[in-house]
């Protein structure tokens, strides 16, 4: 076999196991340089506003942080998640759009939280 027959294989998700929901797995998309820019642009006038919003004392900027909190997670979500099994929402099997409107708070906030890990470059990454 030449070198010009050899490839690499890529998967743009990642299937991951729930750890709050057993049973339940999710595909989370990896990120590539166009998926980094886009996240990038959708995510900087959200996180700005919460930036400012959780620097204040009163209250509506508590209430108007905790509503942006659950913004960032949604996008993330609609964003990265590709696809959940092993849940059904009201006997339906979950989508992306049932699972942010209709499915478990914990859930989602795991699978925002994998998406917005796939997101950040880890040390070894930034070094190349």
């Amino acid at each position: 076999m030449s070198r010009l027959d050899e490839r690499v294989e890529w998967t743009s998700g990642e299937m991951v196991d729930s750890r709050v929901m057993p049973g339940v797995h999710f595909a989370v998309a990896k990120i590539s340089l166009a998926r980094r820019a886009e996240i990038s642009r959708r995510m900087r006038e959200l996180m700005n506003e919460l930036e400012f919003r959780a620097a204040g004392e009163g209250l509506a900027d508590r209430l108007a942080a905790t509503e942006l909190e659950a913004r960032i997670d949604r996008v993330y979500i609609e964003w990265g998640l590709l696809e959940v099994t092993g849940l059904a929402i009201d006997g339906a099997a979950a989508t992306v759009e049932s699972l942010v409107e209709k499915g478990p708070e914990a859930l989602c906030r795991e699978i925002a939280g994998c998406v917005r890990q796939q997101c950040h470059l880890t040390g070894e990454e930034r070094k190349n």
